[in-house]
């Protein structure tokens, strides 16, 4: 630093930075003043202490010094250190202070305690108290920097998980399911009211509300939320495989399972199994899957034993189960027990205003994401939104957002940039009131037939987001049959 072109004007060690200040006026500027100590040693033998710290420091670690209890407890009063190293017994008090008065200054930071062979029973008394560790004297170093490598690992690890829990929570937790529509607040009421039980939850809406959403409200909003969830689409799994995915299998249960595996219900122990398009799952696989509900205990392929599980179950449908059940194509009893509290989540189009609410927040989101600032919707796009059906429902409209931020060169989005059809779906509905009406019955009923099939070819495509596949099934017809008519309507 050069005399007289800077000048310290006052700085606080405990935020590592000081503010400064030019000649010509202030100057916004960070400099590292100090470093905080990461482990604050406390010993009142001087040599000992000497020792101890030369071999921390020569191990990376910056360290602080206390001589005895009372300036242990000044220095954790005013200072924050990542581990605490106290010896047990000391002047002005002992490590037993040191320990409550760091779990009372910061319950997350690791202490460890040294003790002579002679106070073993103080030694485990501090265990019991919530030292991490104790470090018996002599000290050999290499066992004091494996408990202090250790300790600060698990330590980062503790904050680590929590970071996560907090970021899965802004994500995926309630605060995400936006509306204020009185059937969306309905939907929530009931879900807040249920995620505190143990019940199953049968979460029931068309593709695209945002049954995943609500699932991960239930877990994150009840007891098991720092344990598993575990999401199972039904539909994505063939048939073949999806009781090995549920349930796992042993070694040698057939070609090929040269391992034991876990199934879902298994690594999801303690926490939540989710499981979508339920009214997918195999018929073989419904009994097996009642049997894990009711008794909590679920069958390895090949195994020999049942294997306890303790899960909670939330499936979504957006198939009428009651339909299916009569039909033969859903067991009963399984649809009973799952049904123990439905939860109906509405479709966007009867969500009035929550279209645009959505849209906003979407505009914000993906904008930022994609440009690095917020994109907006010009009051036309907003009334292109409302106008629109939505068969896709949420999911149709944050890909349609997304499409118009990457497809704008403003951020303001425009009704072109949205990419929807209100337009033709007009036009069809026109067709429709002003159709041929000439010719003989058969003749005037194949006119409206065409117009009929494309309408609903385009609504259950929409619904699927082009699955083709998925709106095939839907329709009852081969994926050939589905695939010429596309071709004779030109979809």
């Amino acid at each position: 630093m050069v005399s007289g072109q800077w000048s310290v004007v006052s700085c606080r060690l405990t935020t590592d930075y000081g503010l400064l200040t030019t000649n010509n006026g202030p100057l916004t500027i960070r400099v590292i003043l100090s470093r905080m100590a990461d482990i604050l040693l406390v010993e009142d033998k001087d040599s000992l202490r000497r020792v101890l710290r030369l071999t921390l420091e020569n191990a990376g670690y910056n360290v602080a010094e206390a001589v005895d209890a009372s300036s242990a407890l000044n220095e954790i009063a005013n200072t924050r250190h990542r581990l605490i190293l106290t010896d047990l017994r000391m002047p002005n008090g002992s490590g037993l202070d040191v320990l409550r008065a760091a779990r009372n200054a910061d319950a997350d930071v690791p202490v460890i305690v040294m003790t002579a062979f002679g106070s073993i029973d103080e030694a485990v008394q501090a265990m019991k108290d919530g030292a991490h560790d104790f470090l018996q004297k002599p000290v050999d170093s290499n066992h004091l920097l494996l408990l202090v490598g250790r300790a600060l690992e698990q330590a980062r690890l503790r904050t680590e998980n929590v970071l996560l829990r907090e970021e899965w929570s802004r994500r995926y937790g309630f605060p995400r399911i936006l509306g204020e529509s009185e059937s969306l607040k309905r939907a929530v009421g009931e879900t807040q009211r249920v995620a505190q039980t143990e019940a199953t939850v049968l979460l029931l809406g068309e593709s695209g509300t945002g049954k995943e959403l609500f699932a991960r409200a239930v877990h994150h909003l009840s007891a098991r939320r720092d344990k598993p969830f575990v999401a199972i689409n039904c539909a994505a799994i063939p048939e073949t495989l999806i009781e090995n995915e549920l349930f796992g299998h042993e070694r040698g249960a057939f070609t090929g399972a040269s391992d034991r595996r876990q199934g879902k219900f298994e690594l999801a122990s303690g926490g939540t199994v989710f499981l979508d398009e339920i009214g997918e799952l195999p018929l073989a696989v419904q009994g097996k899957l009642l049997r894990a509900i009711e008794e909590k205990v679920v069958d390895r392929i090949g195994g020999r034993a049942p294997v306890a599980v303790d899960v909670r179950v939330v499936a979504a449908t957006n198939k009428d189960l009651k339909a299916a059940v009569e039909n033969g194509e859903f067991r009963g009893d399984l649809f009973f027990r799952l049904a123990v509290f439905p939860i109906d989540i509405p479709p966007l189009r009867e969500r009035g205003d929550d279209v645009i609410l959505l849209a906003r927040h979407f505009a914000a989101e993906i904008g930022k994401d994609l440009r690095g600032r917020e994109a907006q919707l010009r009051p036309a796009a907003e009334s292109a939104l409302r106008e629109h059906r939505w068969p896709g429902n949420v999911r149709e409209l944050e890909n349609a957002i997304e499409r118009a931020c990457i497809l704008s060169d403003t951020m303001m989005l425009e009704p072109r940039d949205l990419g929807l059809d209100n337009a033709s779906h007009a036009d069809e509905s026109d067709a429709l009131q002003q159709l041929d009406l000439s010719g003989t019955l058969s003749e005037v009923g194949h006119r409206a037939l065409r117009l009929v099939e494309r309408r609903k070819i385009v609504n259950v495509l929409e619904a699927n987001l082009g699955n083709k596949s998925k709106t095939a099934e839907d329709l009852g017809v081969s994926y050939k049959t589905l695939l010429n008519k596309m071709k004779e309507y030109a979809l």
